[in-house]
């Protein structure tokens, strides 16, 4: 899942024309992009585990006194000599994950996209416009270095720091599983396996509460849409945790390619009958309802879709929370299904 990606890489792509995003607001989506469109990517085997049993869950108990040793979602087999007391994050959702476990205070450097909580935008930046500054990790002296997957903390960067001593730990959750399988192995790391088992509970819980609510309901097909422009549009990529939280929602997800990549003649052929624009989130000219719907009616072949035709394009402004695979995913799955089903809902 743990798409994509908010932020991570940047990805090469057209600037978009006419009333496409300010330049600020282009730039903040092109952060959010490679977590959403990548998800999917990564080659099978070696999910994050720690002791990990047919589920490929963590065991939830207390980290010991002693060294750990764990696998990451990179395959790799990874020595912890304990729970560590300064802690260098390398992507947005690996630092909510670490606050959420009650370990903010460890956190000695994180990146230029941290937003949340709010105490981390004071924190020493060490991943700045994507690049990871490899001297400013080592001035941290971190014990502890969490990484993220898919090339979205480049491999050398991650092999450079492993030379230099650093003990680094790679998350890259591709569906909700995974990501509840890897706040139990930050908890297992870190020495917080009790906060990682209650976290995942109340994440299991109040998943399963939105299941039950939007069930019987009708599914409609439902276009994500991340990013759009005259070169290239990017979707909910097929096999991505974005598809998943919309199945869950109580939609029927409209996906791109393994990289999120759509064209227009496969979203004509799919007929959405509801479309959320992600991208209203960061682009102040598509967050008014109205706007939208004209902004997206004027695009060549568009106006023949359902959900055009019944005025059913949406400005989406919980895109942070839908598309950052920590903690807070199901605050996004929440949102998915109220934009989804809004009559299964009293707000």
């Amino acid at each position: 899942m743990s798409t994509p990606r908010v932020k991570g890489n940047g990805i090469g792509m057209a600037i978009p024309h006419g009333r496409g995003p300010s330049a600020t607001s282009l730039g903040l989506l092109l952060l959010v992009l490679p977590l959403l469109v990548l998800a999917g990517c990564l080659p099978a085997g070696g999910r994050g585990s720690a002791a990990s049993g047919p589920t490929g869950r963590t065991d939830p108990s207390p980290s010991p006194e002693g060294p750990l040793v764990v696998t990451d979602d990179a395959g790799r087999s990874v020595t912890v000599a304990g729970p560590p007391s300064r802690i260098v994050s390398l992507a947005p959702s690996n630092t909510e994950i670490v606050c959420a476990l009650g370990a903010c205070d460890r956190l000695v450097g994180v990146t230029d996209a941290d937003d949340y909580p709010p105490e981390v935008t004071e924190l020493d930046r060490v991943v700045v416009q994507t690049s990871v500054d490899i001297e400013a990790v080592v001035a941290a002296e971190p014990d502890l270095v969490l990484a993220a997957g898919n090339e979205l903390t480049p491999s050398e960067a991650i092999e450079q720091l492993e030379r230099l001593g650093l003990t680094v730990v790679v998350l890259y959750p591709q569906t909700l599983d995974e990501l509840h399988a890897n706040i139990e192995l930050v908890g297992a790391v870190i020495g917080e396996g009790g906060a990682a088992a209650g976290l995942v509970a109340d994440l299991e819980e109040r998943t399963a509460a939105v299941v039950d609510a939007v069930a019987g309901a009708g599914r409609p097909r439902t276009y994500y849409e991340v990013f759009y422009s005259d070169a290239a549009i990017y979707t909910a990529g097929e096999g991505s945790f974005i598809a998943e939280l919309i199945s869950l929602a109580g939609g029927e997800p409209v996906t791109g390619d393994a990289q999120g990549v759509i064209d227009t003649e496969r979203i004509i052929a799919a007929d959405p009958e509801l479309i959320l624009l992600g991208a209203a989130s960061y682009d102040p000219a598509l967050a008014d309802a109205e706007g939208a719907l004209a902004a997206v009616s004027a695009r060549p072949g568009w106006g023949q879709l359902s959900a055009v035709r019944a005025g059913r394009v949406v400005p989406y402004l919980e895109d942070v929370v839908t598309t950052r695979p920590g903690p807070r995913i199901v605050d996004g799955l929440e949102a998915l299904a109220r934009a989804i089903h809004p009559d299964r809902f009293g707000d």
